[in-house]
């Protein structure tokens, strides 16, 4: 009898052993007492009571990743080519994530590829290459609104890869090609003119530079020449006023003297002699000139006698 009590309180504690549960973080679990929706458990300690209630789903509440295969679809061109998605969605009611659809993953699944060609039917292949953001925001609005009663928040949709027939990616390569070829010839003609301009104006500024080294150099040859010029004259004239003044100081010296009249005609014409030696320029002849010579002639002929 003790063994039976012994082996009976052990089952009840293991009883109520399995009925203590912990929720771990960022999950949920979803009761049920007799097969209908008991409550939802948090994060904690909780216990069930036993044989009533049970635990229908443990949720995950973390942000999830969906990786969907090529599906696909025709352009408004009506260009064929396989598209495959990523979705990332979060649930956020366990009690609508378990009751609200069955087989929720192959739902969004489904659902992805009816509005993925509902999408691209409307775009065509230019604009389907082009616009991943404008399609992505476009599925992400849609699939949110339509997994809103599953509990389920749709974060974000992408277009993982676009694959167009091999015609249409040849095609596009060979244009790839060509617009490469071509931007690669405008820019290596703009670099030539670029080129040839910066050289043509090297050579205007040089010869900017060359005449204005000239020009100086003329200036300074003409100031250098101006300035002997002046010199040369400066001395000329000095010269003249020394002779001048010589001549004064002893034209000065006889009347002091006491010369008479034909004393100083003989010197004034003495100095005329030395004035027209061929040196001059220029030549001041007197007005009394004859006079001077008669004189002249006279004092010869008193001398001869």
């Amino acid at each position: 009898m003790e063994y039976v009590l012994i082996a009976v309180g052990l089952l009840i504690v293991c009883i109520i052993i399995s009925c203590i549960k912990i929720v771990p973080q960022a999950q949920a679990f979803v009761v049920e007492r007799l097969g209908a929706y008991q409550a939802t458990w948090s994060v904690g300690l909780h216990f069930k009571v036993p044989i009533i209630d049970k635990i229908s789903k443990r949720v995950l509440l973390k942000e999830q990743v969906a990786d969907f295969p090529p599906q696909p679809v025709i352009t408004k061109d009506n260009v064929t080519m396989q598209i495959d998605t990523v979705v990332f969605f979060q649930i956020t009611d366990p009690k609508l994530f378990t009751y609200g659809v069955e087989a929720p993953m192959l739902a969004i699944e489904n659902l992805t590829a009816t509005t993925l060609r509902n999408v691209i039917g409307d775009l065509e292949l230019d604009q389907t290459l082009t616009s991943r953001e404008t399609i992505n925001a476009k599925m992400r609005a849609t699939l949110d609104e339509a997994t809103d009663p599953w509990g389920i928040k749709v974060n974000r949709v992408e277009l993982k890869n676009i694959m167009p027939p091999t015609a249409i990616r040849d095609a596009m390569e060979k244009q790839m090609k060509a617009e490469r070829e071509r931007r690669e010839a405008i820019l290596k003609a703009e670099g030539e003119k670029k080129s040839t301009i910066l050289v043509a104006e090297g050579k205007k500024e040089s010869a900017i530079l060359e005449a204005e080294a000239e020009k100086q150099s003329a200036i300074l040859r003409a100031e250098a020449e101006k300035e002997k010029m002046i010199r040369e004259a400066e001395g000329e004239a000095e010269a003249i006023l020394k002779v001048q003044q010589a001549t004064a100081d002893g034209i000065r010296m006889i009347k002091e003297a006491g010369a008479d009249d034909a004393v100083l005609k003989l010197r004034s014409f003495e100095a005329f002699e030395k004035a027209a030696n061929g040196n001059a320029t220029k030549l001041i002849v007197p007005s009394d000139i004859a006079s001077i010579t008669s004189l002249a002639a006279a004092v010869k002929e008193t001398v001869n006698k």
